[in-house]
């Protein structure tokens, strides 16, 4: 009898519930996944994010499942094109991580698979509080150059393991991630990748960050 997950490796488009609204969302699953990898977007990012989709093709060669989910509807991606503010709305953004999570685990496709979230900038804020507020979804988190320290108060109250990448002449953000890991109080390590700002469009930089991340997920997956 063929498993569930035989000839699966392209994206499937979906459409996810969260917090009163419909998200659209991209999902790959491999042939038998170790885990399912969920992405949260930085601020004015998206499910097409160049750098995200590249770490999750990395992710999916080492037999992960990923799920690249838009955080805000088309509809208040246009409003927020004007006003910039939902973008920065954390604890919005966080709510809907936990619904993609529930979501995640009712699926059939993924039900049974462990949950690992990879944010990016401002997501990795969001990632962190829902990470805090639904331990027991949660396995792992990575963040890339992320803001770590938007996750305020939940900080020492995350118990998934946590990696911080940061780039080495990311300045600013390097210290941010710096401040929130001495409030970490779960097993947490912060990564400098030499040379990289805070895209990471050097050379050899976001490979870098991607070996780093699937080597975390596959230590507590």
């Amino acid at each position: 009898m063929n498993s569930l997950y035989d000839d699966v490796s392209e994206a499937r488009a979906v459409r996810i519930p969260a917090s009163g609204v419909v998200l659209n969302a991209d999902l790959t699953v491999p042939p038998h996944p170790r885990a399912i990898i969920a992405f949260a977007h930085g601020s004015g990012s998206s499910r097409h994010s160049i750098r995200n989709r590249y770490v999750a093709e990395m992710l999916n060669a080492y037999n992960f499942a990923t799920l690249l989910a838009d955080l805000l509807t088309e509809e208040e991606e246009v409003t927020d094109m004007r006003t910039r503010h939902l973008r920065f709305d954390i604890p919005m953004l966080a709510d809907r991580l936990i619904d993609i999570a529930s979501w995640l685990q009712q699926e059939s496709q993924t039900t049974d698979l462990k949950i690992g979230w990879f944010g990016a900038s401002t997501g990795a804020g969001a990632a962190l509080i829902a990470a805090a507020q639904r331990p027991e979804n949660i396995m792992a988190v990575v963040s890339r150059g992320g803001r770590p320290d938007l996750a305020g108060a939940y900080l020492p109250e995350v118990v998934a393991p946590v990696l911080l990448i940061v780039g080495e002449n990311d300045q600013q953000v390097l210290e941010l991630n710096k401040e929130a890991l001495a409030r970490l109080n779960t097993e947490s390590k912060l990564e400098i990748v030499p040379k990289a700002t805070h895209l990471f469009e050097e050379p050899g930089t976001l490979e870098t960050v991607a070996g780093l991340a699937a080597e975390w997920f596959q230590n507590h997956c």
